[in-house]
């Protein structure tokens, strides 16, 4: 749900506001917060953070838009404004672009024209947040980013979206090379780097296709996140596309016969997302913790060769929609009692 904070002392506004955009605000897709100058606009984002856009009048009591603008500017760069206001001439026009506004609508209000503006705004302030999402899963940018670019991104406003943590609902995997640390012992280090880069190279595809992306990988083992509708679903699709396209690799000559795959760990639930490591290192990965993330873990570790494994809560969740096989119980560190596995077989 978008959520569009207007400013204006008008009482009317409000109104009106919420009749023309009644449907939306009843569809959950609008939901619309009022403040009567720029002042209380400033401390309603205290209170309300995840403000989507804002409207604002230019001529208010306290704080005018115009000067809001210039506080948003400092405080809070990546919120879009749009300015409504009567004073649509052009020098009020260049103030307000000038201090930041996206757009500029004059009253009395063509609601039509505020309708394609205000969807507008909002597709250029999800596409920021998408931005700042890529960001933050492909930590790799963290290693080839100018300098000058990083001061940039040392902003406030930056860094408080970047460090946000959140409790997510969405499925961990983990995907382990069985035996592959054995032949890395004997194989000369080039072949070894291009033995993994390849297999790795396919697992990523598989994970991709299915929405998912790779969280990190840990040695010979890749640890991937699914998010949205039908995370587990996804998960496991891509987990039995790795283990087939693994399947189908030739032997590995060399002085011990090698023939790679895969044994899988899967688990849904609820997880902590956020960046974690060492601020003195300067080094944080934007990763998810939690039981979720230690039990998918502990399921790897208990899959065989060809496996994946997934427990009781996840099959009853997919057990329509997967051949599944009951393995029996396993016990787990930290856990009171022991926890029902299921294999996937297709």
């Amino acid at each position: 749900m978008a959520k569009i904070l207007v400013v204006d002392d008008e009482a009317d506004l409000e109104v009106l506001i919420k009749q023309k955009f009644r449907k939306k605000i009843r569809e959950k897709e609008y939901e619309f917060l009022f403040a009567e100058n720029g002042k209380v606009a400033l401390e309603k984002l205290i209170e309300v953070p995840d403000v989507d856009i804002i409207l604002s009048d230019i001529n208010m009591p306290e704080m005018d838009g115009l000067t809001l603008l210039s506080e948003l500017h400092e405080t809070r760069p990546l919120i879009k404004s749009v300015i409504v206001s009567a004073y649509g001439d052009m020098e009020n026009i260049r103030t307000a672009m000038n201090r930041g506004a996206f757009d500029f609508i004059t009253k009395p209000i063509n609601f039509e024209d505020l309708n394609i503006t205000v969807e507008k705004t909002l597709r250029h302030a999800e596409a920021v947040k998408k931005t700042l999402q890529a960001i933050k899963e492909n930590n790799i940018l963290k290693m080839y980013v100018d300098e000058n670019v990083l001061n940039f991104m040392g902003s406030r406003e930056y860094e408080s979206a970047i460090t946000a943590n959140e409790t997510i609902e969405g499925t961990v995997m983990f995907v382990d090379i069985v035996g592959f640390t054995k032949i890395s012992e004997t194989a000369p280090p080039d072949t070894v780097v291009s033995m993994i880069n390849t297999y790795f190279d396919i697992m990523v595809k598989a994970i991709i296709g299915q929405e998912g992306f790779v969280d990190k990988f840990i040695g010979d083992a890749i640890m991937a996140v699914f998010r949205g509708d039908y995370h587990l679903d996804r998960a496991i699709d891509a987990a039995l596309a790795v283990r087939n396209q693994i399947n189908m690799l030739p032997y590995v000559k060399g002085k011990e016969k090698f023939r790679p795959k895969v044994s899988i760990g899967i688990k849904s639930g609820e997880m902590i997302s956020g960046n974690i490591g060492s601020t003195t290192l300067k080094r944080l990965d934007y990763t998810v913790i939690g039981d979720t993330v230690n039990t998918a873990a502990r399921l790897q570790d208990a899959a065989k060769e060809n496996q994946i494994v997934i427990c009781e809560a996840c099959f009853e969740s997919v057990k329509e929609a997967f051949h599944c096989e009951k393995l029996g119980n396993i016990t787990m560190k930290n856990k009171a009692q022991p926890l029902m596995i299921y294999s996937v077989l297709e």
